[in-house]
């Protein structure tokens, strides 16, 4: 079901790399799948929220979709790698933080929401000990992982994989002749998976048929 619109372009002279690529992405898979590399679990409600593509899939705005639902009922965190920001290592953002200080999207959600906690760490489960131990922080009640379905390292209770529209996984191919940073089978540790950016007449013969072609479980 290629879209019309859609934005996939493959470079075909870059495939044999990408089987070099998918080599060592699926290895690293196979290892957290039989516990070689190990995905850590915690007590407290983690969702992660990401995609498998290079680029934009709607991340920060479902991840502003799930404050605004949250937000009334509990404490929210939310820990992001802050991409292209200026620090490192684990930092907290505060009223006066500055956008080089944990970047652009992370200082957006801070200025939206100012009763949440947001926080940036390249190292997700750093990241959480912080959010979870530090005294200013450990009344929160979940976390909200921003672009993480790569980071294996974390085992969340909620894996919410985003699939841009008009860039359907199903038809695209693995870096660098294509966008995607696994394979397509990738999209079976999601618990829920959303089609992004879809138009607002979808219509339903067209929904079945995007479904379908998805090939996703059940449930």
């Amino acid at each position: 079901m290629r879209t019309e619109g859609d934005f996939i372009k493959i470079n075909e002279w870059l495939v044999p790399l990408s089987w070099l690529y998918g080599i060592g992405v699926r290895i690293r898979n196979w290892m957290f799948d039989i516990g070689m590399l190990k995905s850590q679990s915690y007590n407290i409600p983690i969702i992660s929220v990401g995609n498998i593509t290079v680029g934009g899939s709607g991340k920060t705005p479902h991840v502003e979709y799930l404050i605004n639902l949250l937000h009334d009922k509990l404490k929210i965190g939310v820990l992001s790698r802050g991409y292209k920001r200026k620090s490192r290592g684990y930092v907290l953002a505060h009223k006066d933080i500055t956008m080089p200080e944990i970047g652009d999207e992370p200082y957006q959600m801070r200025r939206k929401f100012d009763d949440i906690y947001v926080a940036v760490d390249r190292n997700r489960r750093n990241g959480i000990y912080h959010l979870t131990h530090d005294n200013e922080t450990k009344d929160i009640d979940v976390i909200l992982l921003d672009d993480a379905y790569q980071h294996r390292y974390v085992k969340p209770g909620i894996n919410i994989l985003l699939v841009d529209y008009h860039r359907l996984i199903i038809y695209d191919k693995l870096l660098p002749a294509g966008r995607m940073r696994e394979p397509q089978e990738g999209k079976s540790r999601a618990d829920i998976v959303i089609v992004t950016k879809c138009p607002k007449d979808l219509k339903p013969m067209e929904y079945r048929v995007l479904k379908r072609a998805m090939n996703l479980y059940p449930y």
